[in-house]
């Protein structure tokens, strides 16, 4: 349950082209849209100067919002393992940079966030978007999908903290995921069974 008066949720969609974010305030009687936007990551070539733009971009983002909370999007595992092994390097450095302000962060399988946001798992961006749009009863931008989609994890955030009836394990970690969707995993012996 939600302790304070009002909470400020900064959601961030991680990504090593394009990073969205997306800064809810929420309060016992409803949520209020404040901000949305991304950091374009296209130009910098070097990956390694790209994760110290995102460490200092998501902390310049915290240190105007003051956000109670960070959720991020849990990287997911994909068939490209060099883009899944990028993407969790961009989620580390935006982690970390909560962390260093001693902010909160809570991880969401897009899954899950697709799941809270429209009801659907394999809902598309476009969906969330509207969804986004209808709750927040503001108008997004359709080329900033990363943020509506960084909104929507903010939202999936606030659903948590207010419904004592969501179940969390499966956003928690790859063991719980792994336990509770084992047709999804595919390749690979695991450890048990060497």
């Amino acid at each position: 349950m939600m302790e304070a008066q009002q909470r400020i949720i900064l959601g961030i969609d991680p990504g090593t082209n394009i990073l969205g974010y997306g800064v809810i305030l929420v309060d016992r009687k409803s949520v209020h849209y404040v901000d949305m936007g991304v950091i374009d990551l296209r130009k910098e070539k070097d990956h390694f100067l790209k994760l110290s733009r995102i460490f200092e971009g998501v902390g310049a983002l915290m240190d105007r919002y003051a956000p109670d909370d960070l959720a991020i999007e849990a990287p997911f595992y994909g068939k490209n393992v060099q883009s899944m092994l990028k993407l969790g390097r961009a989620q580390g450095a935006a982690i970390a940079a909560g962390l260093h302000r001693q902010i909160p962060v809570f991880e969401y399988a897009p899954r899950k966030v697709k799941m809270a946001i429209t009801g659907r798992g394999d809902a598309s961006k476009e969906q969330v978007k509207l969804l986004m749009e209808k709750t927040l009863k503001t108008t997004l931008d359709a080329k900033f999908l990363d943020a509506s989609d960084a909104l929507a994890i903010a939202m999936c955030h606030f659903y948590q903290l207010t419904s004592p009836l969501v179940d969390t394990a499966s956003s928690k970690n790859w063991k719980s995921f792994i336990e509770a969707h084992p047709g999804r995993v595919s390749g690979g012996v695991s450890p048990e069974k060497k």
